[in-house]
């Protein structure tokens, strides 16, 4: 039986499944969006949540345990100081899970995890001159 016995093996050890998190952790939080498989990335969600709380509060001893399981001194000065300010409004739920493909490999389903309020959203966002023509006329 499996009672109490939180989160999922992924086929690793544990000393591998730690090293897997922490870096895929470390790289969300430096590049803002990734490409993993799904349950990697339903994993790895709560673990930047947590991440991202450290950094709201701010102090040395939430910065001593970020730079404890992220990989790079960059990243933490990333999170305090640009991430954490972005979300200093906002109860939970920094990240989002977004469907992609499906890998040719062996078929696992591939998601795209992001920060919600990412930097380059906003310039992805931005209408083409053509739709914007074909939203007018639809109007009238």
């Amino acid at each position: 039986m499996r009672h109490r016995k939180k989160g999922r093996q992924l086929g690793r050890n544990t000393n591998h499944r730690r090293a897997l998190f922490r870096s895929l952790v470390t790289s969300l939080l430096d590049h803002e969006r990734i490409e993993t498989t799904e349950a990697k990335a339903k994993e790895v969600r709560g673990l930047t949540e947590r991440m991202i709380t450290l950094g709201k509060q701010g102090g040395l001893p939430a910065r001593r345990r970020a730079l404890a399981f992220i990989r790079s001194k960059a990243v933490v000065s990333k999170l305090f100081d640009e991430v954490a300010g972005r979300f200093k409004n906002r109860p939970g739920g920094y990240t989002r899970i977004i469907k992609t493909r499906v890998r040719l490999g062996d078929a696992a389903a591939m998601v795209a995890i992001e920060l919600v309020t990412r930097q380059s959203a906003q310039s992805e966002s931005k209408p083409v001159q053509g739709d914007t023509e074909k939203a007018a006329k639809k109007a009238s």
